[in-house]
């Protein structure tokens, strides 16, 4: 008879495969493998992910990756920007290209001035730019006008960003730096080819960092479709299990699935953090009332706060001068032994952030 998993049990399980109930003690580079893809539309996301993950993790740990070319930021699942090991990027990056590829047709901003355009043309010419010199998609622009002066530069360079797997150089995503989205290829950055990707070891992959997890949460983590026939496949190899809503879920046979009555820590999550997006059904962690109040209507996945495994709270961070400040707002009226956990771990996120502020300030709102 197949196992149910209820909310809690489900989310505790998801929160063990992301180090969240607690953290690892592996190197930096392991658990960015693990992970799967860190979110990094913000190029300091990926180390807010790794500071709650990673006991003793310091920035100067993902810098150096990111400079020896060990972890590579580059447009992958749903078509955004992740950091991941350049291993896994080899092959990830040509699995999502039908996703890229379809954009293309799709793209509301582009599509129209696409439309009957050489792209195969667009691509080949602007590898052999970015290969001979990486530079910024505003810098290409020009460049691609010279060769097609009668199509929209921009609709160009977005084009060229769908069909090539392009690599943000550093010192875009070091800590305490800045820079423009220098690109070149990943093949030229790792001095490898691309994979020929796996999809059913890419979707054990997924289930090991985010599962138990049905086809629709694959499918909405990947951004691809038609990941059905590979679980099917799969099948006899795996778990399979009832979620709290009847839905069938997947999951690796051995991998961990603490109790709903698993102590989990108060944690705060980064800026569009993988654990919020990893699934078509978020209610594991957050609440489908509160999405609205994280996920902003202009696409931005607000820090977070755990509490219990479920989404209790945003986080604001703010500094000006030398003064640095993090505010936590609730989103239900909580205990006061969480509301000083809370406190506790927003010190030390503020620690982490703005390590040189001068001064340093705290705050609890009241609950929403």
């Amino acid at each position: 008879m197949r196992s149910t998993l209820d909310t809690r049990e489900l989310g505790r399980a998801t929160l063990a495969r992301q180090f969240l109930l607690e953290q690892s003690s592996d190197s930096v580079e392991e658990v960015t493998r693990h992970l799967y893809g860190l979110q990094a539309q913000s190029p300091t996301a990926p180390y807010f992910a790794l500071r709650a993950r990673v006991a003793g993790f310091r920035p100067a740990d993902l810098s150096r990756l990111i400079e020896d070319r060990t972890v590579v930021r580059i447009a992958l699942m749903r078509g955004t920007v992740h950091a991941v090991t350049a291993s896994d990027a080899l092959e990830l990056r040509p699995w999502v290209q039908p996703l890229m590829t379809a954009d293309l047709r799709t793209n509301t901003q582009y599509a129209k001035a696409l439309a009957g355009c050489d792209t195969a043309a667009v691509a080949s010419c602007s590898r052999a730019l970015l290969e001979d010199t990486p530079m910024t998609p505003a810098a290409l622009r020009p460049r691609l006008a010279e060769r097609w002066p009668d199509r929209d530069p921009a609709a160009l360079a977005h084009a060229v960003r769908a069909l090539l797997p392009l690599v943000q150089l550093p010192p875009r995503g070091v800590w305490g730096r800045s820079g423009q989205p220098v690109c070149t290829t990943l093949e030229r950055w790792s001095g490898r080819s691309l994979a020929t990707p796996d999809p059913e070891r890419i979707l054990l992959r997924y289930l090991a960092s985010y599962g138990p997890a049905s086809v629709a949460d694959a499918q909405a983590w990947s951004g691809l479709t038609r990941l059905g026939e590979i679980a099917e496949r799969l099948r006899t190899r795996l778990r399979v299990f009832t979620g709290p809503d009847g839905a069938e879920l997947f999951d690796l046979p051995d991998a961990p699935r603490p109790g709903g009555d698993a102590p989990a820590p108060v944690r705060i999550l980064a800026p569009f953090d993988s654990a919020l997006l990893g699934h078509a059904d978020r209610s594991r962690i957050l609440r489908d009332d509160l999405r609205r109040v994280v996920f902003t209507v202009n696409g931005i996945v607000k820090p977070v706060v755990l509490v219990d495994g479920q989404v209790a709270g945003y986080v604001t961070l703010t500094s000006a001068k030398r003064t640095a400040a993090i505010e936590v707002t609730p989103l239900r009226r909580l205990p006061r032994r969480a509301l000083r956990a809370i406190e506790t771990e927003a010190s030390r996120v503020l620690r982490f952030a703005h390590p040189d502020a001068e001064a340093q300030q705290v705050r609890v709102a009241p609950a929403l």
